[in-house]
């Protein structure tokens, strides 16, 4: 998309790629017999909103771990962590949308990176 000069999409896409990731995470510790979940675990997940789910996924150490640890990491978590999902009606600049993809699909420091070791 960003090579299209599409970078709503772009930046869009990039985000809710860190969003499912996460929710994988999350997925991921999920017991075979525990449904039904609590409605108030399920209201809970059924964001998103990165830093909830980061916390939901019980990664919120882990991530301070990595971001003290890894400066290029912190940089990226801090442009990824500010996505919406109402920022698919919105206008991206270029420039926004490539530090997002950046952030999140850096192969050393980013986001997608990070998370991907824990789903």
């Amino acid at each position: 998309m960003l090579a299209n000069r599409l970078p709503d999409g772009a930046y869009y896409l990039s985000g809710y790629a860190v969003d499912c990731a996460l929710k994988a995470c999350i997925a991921r510790q999920t017991q075979r017999h525990d449904f039904p979940p609590d409605p108030r675990t399920v209201q809970s997940i059924y964001t998103h909103d990165l830093v909830q789910l980061v916390s939901k996924a019980r990664l919120a150490d882990a991530l301070d771990t990595e971001a003290k640890a890894n400066h290029q990491f912190a940089e990226h978590w801090t442009v990824a962590k500010d996505w919406s999902e109402a920022s698919r009606y919105d206008r991206i600049a270029l420039a926004r949308a490539q530090r997002m993809y950046l952030a999140v699909a850096d192969r050393r420091h980013g986001v997608l990176r990070w998370i991907r070791q824990f789903w």
